[in-house]
């Protein structure tokens, strides 16, 4: 089965390869095995992955890379897909 997780970000900006956004709340610890793992808006529809987790365990950034030619608000709520 697969699972959705719902990532609460807020978007920072971009680096040269890479979008970069910073956790709102209290980070899960057990959430640092989505490093790699596609990561989807509410319609379902396939954005990009994480890159990278990186920064103090508490509120950590996350490093996505987007897939070209993909278009979507950078607010809108994001889930990784666990399996």
């Amino acid at each position: 089965m697969q699972k959705y997780i719902k990532l609460n970000l807020h978007y920072l900006g971009k680096s040269k390869k890479h979008q970069i956004f910073r956790v709102k709340n209290k980070w899960d610890k057990s959430l640092e095995k989505i490093t790699n793992k596609p990561v989807f808006t509410e319609e379902f529809s396939e954005v990009g992955k994480i890159i990278e987790i990186f920064g103090p365990e508490e509120l950590p950034f996350i490093s996505m890379k987007i897939s070209p030619k993909k278009e979507f608000n950078l607010n809108d709520n994001l889930y990784a897909k666990m399996r």
